[in-house]
């Protein structure tokens, strides 16, 4: 963590996933909004951004577990609960993020 940029080009990563899962579930007429802090993510079904518990509990708790399930089945694992956080690491490569949209993109179709 101490290598020049560690920090940037993890949140710089982290921003490219969260940017596109919310360009392919909108390609399918899916509302999803993603908030980020370094390689901290949370995604929610809905249109409005979350910023409070209030928004964070109506969101659309059965789609989540839907596309959880269905990333689960494409081999990508995610936190299990639509209020928990999910980490990028600097083990994630371009590729991963690539895989992990490609399989974003056909579980999205299938919701």
């Amino acid at each position: 963590i101490s290598t020049p940029r560690f920090h940037a080009d993890l949140a710089a990563r982290t921003q490219r996933l969260c940017d596109g899962l919310v360009v392919a579930a909108q390609e399918t007429g899916i509302s999803l909004t993603a908030n980020h802090v370094g390689g901290m993510f949370g995604i929610f079904f809905t249109d409005e951004t979350v910023t409070t518990y209030a928004q964070a509990v109506a969101c659309d708790i059965e789609r989540f577990k839907a596309f959880f399930h269905g990333m689960l089945a494409e081999g990508v694992y995610l936190a299990p609960s639509a209020f928990e956080a999910g980490f990028l690491s600097s083990a994630h490569t371009e590729e991963d993020i690539e895989a992990t949209l490609a399989a974003a993109r056909w579980v999205f179709v299938r919701i």
